[in-house]
C-alpha cells in the first residue's frame, strides 16, 4: 500500500497521525487541503514530501483546468503554500520546482500530472537501490539503531533508512533493530514499529535518551537514519535528536549512515548553519496525548529537527554512490559533488 498516490484527480494520503491505532486513508482534492495534512504530519517524510509537493502542483493545475482560471497564476500560488508548508525538508521544494521546470518548458495538464506521476515512480525505484546499496555497506550487522521513521511510510511504498534494514534483514536475519520513540510524536514508536512488526523483523522500542548507553554499552553495530536536507558541506539535517547518536556512535567506533536520495542534497545551502530548523507548537512538548504535563507556568521549545556536523557521519547513501564509505567513524571529506 502507498502512503501517497495519485487517484483519478485527487491525492490520496495514509493518514499517518492515526497508526498504529488504525489505518485511515484521505482523498485530497485541494492544495489548500494538501498543506494542512502537510502541517499536521498527516503525510511526511523527505521522499514523501517531495512527491507531495509535486502531487499538490498537478492538483493546482487540474482544479484550475475545472475552474478555467489562470494556470501560471494558480501554480504561483500553490508553489508558495507548499514550500511554506514545512521549510527545513528540501524534498518538499524539490517536488514543487520539478512541476515548475516543467511548466516553464511548455507542460500542460496532463503533462503537469504525467510528471508527478514519474516523480512517484521514480520514487520506488530510488529508494529499492538505496536499500541495496546501504545494505552492501553494512553487510554484517546484526543489531542496529534507527531514529525517527524513515520507512515505506515517509515514501511512496519502500524505504530509505528502514529500507536498508529491510534489505540487510532479507540477507541474513537480523538479531534486533533498536526503535527510538522519537520524541514527542512518537514517530520511531507510532510508525517504524509498526511496519517493522508488519515485516516480522525483530525489534524493540527504546526511549531517546536509551540509545547512546546502548551504544556505548556496545549492544548497537550500526545507526542508520534518513534525512530531511543534506547541506554542500555534507552536514545533514534529521529528526530532532539525531546528533545524539551520531555523537555515541563516533565515540563508541561504529558506523553511522545516512540514508537519502539525491534529491535530498542541496548545493545551494553552503552548511547545516544555513538551514531553517522548523519549530512546532510547544504544546508537542507540553502535552501527552492531549493532556497536559507540564507545570502550569512552564513554556516548551519544540525543534523538529537537529543538525549533524559531516565530521561525524561515515557514510551518506543515496541510489546513486556512498558517500565516504569508510566504516571507521573517521571524518567525511569536506564538500559534497554532484553525482553524474
Amino acid at each position: 500500500m502507498r502512503s501517497i498516490d495519485w487517484i483519478e484527480g485527487t491525492v490520496r494520503i495514509i493518514d499517518q497521525t492515526r497508526l498504529p491505532a488504525e489505518l485511515v486513508t484521505i482523498d485530497i482534492h485541494e492544495v489548500d487541503e494538501l498543506v494542512t495534512h502537510i502541517r499536521s504530519l498527516a503525510v511526511r517524510g523527505a521522499p514523501a514530501l517531495g512527491v507531495a509537493g509535486a502531487m499538490g502542483m498537478a492538483l493546482a493545475a487540474c482544479r484550475s483546468a475545472e475552474r478555467g482560471t489562470d494556470l501560471d497564476a494558480d501554480l504561483a500560488v500553490a508553489a508558495d503554500k507548499l514550500i511554506g508548508a514545512r521549510p527545513t525538508a528540501v524534498n518538499l521544494s524539490w517536488g514543487v520546482r520539478q512541476l515548475t521546470s516543467a511548466r516553464a518548458e511548455g507542460a500542460g495538464v496532463e503533462e503537469l500530472v504525467a510528471a508527478a506521476l514519474a516523480i512517484r515512480d521514480a520514487d520506488i525505484e530510488i529508494n529499492q537501490a538505496l536499500g541495496d546499496r546501504g545494505a552492501q555497506l553494512l553487510a554484517g550487522a546484526r543489531r542496529v539503531l534507527t531514529h525517527c521513521n524513515a520507512g515505506a511510510l515517509a515514501c511512496v511504498e519502500f524505504g530509505t533508512a528502514l529500507g536498508v534494514i529491510e534489505r540487510l534483514h532479507a540477507a541474513a536475519p537480523l538479531e534486533m533493530v533498536y526503535v527510538c520513540e522519537t520524541r514527542p510524536l512518537l514517530q520511531g514508536s507510532r510508525l517504524t514499529a509498526w511496519e517493522l512488526g508488519r515485516r516480522g523483523i525483530p525489534h524493540q522500542i527504546i526511549v531517546d535518551s536509551a540509545a547512546a548507553g546502548l551504544v556505548l554499552g556496545g549492544e548497537v553495530e550500526a545507526v542508520v537514519v534518513g534525512a530531511d536536507r543534506i547541506a554542500a558541506n555534507g552536514d545533514v539535517a534529521n529528526k530532532v535528536g539525531t546528533v545524539s547518536h551520531a555523537l555515541a556512535a563516533r565515540y563508541a567506533g561504529i558506523p553511522f549512515v545516512v540514508a537519502a536520495p539525491e534529491s535530498t542534497i542541496d548545493y545551494s545551502t553552503e552548511s547545516g548553519a544555513a538551514i531553517d530548523i522548523e519549530l512546532r507548537d510547544a504544546d508537542e512538548v507540553l502535552a501527552l496525548a492531549g493532556r497536559r504535563v507540564a507545570a502550569p507556568d512552564s513554556t516548551g521549545l519544540n525543534p523538529a529537527f537537529d543538525v549533524t556536523p559531516a565530521a561525524l557521519v561515515t557514510a551518506i547513501v543515496t541510489e546513486r554512490r556512498t558517500i565516504d564509505g569508510r566504516a571507521d567513524g573517521s571524518a567525511t571529506e569536506p564538500g559534497l559533488s554532484r553525482a553524474n
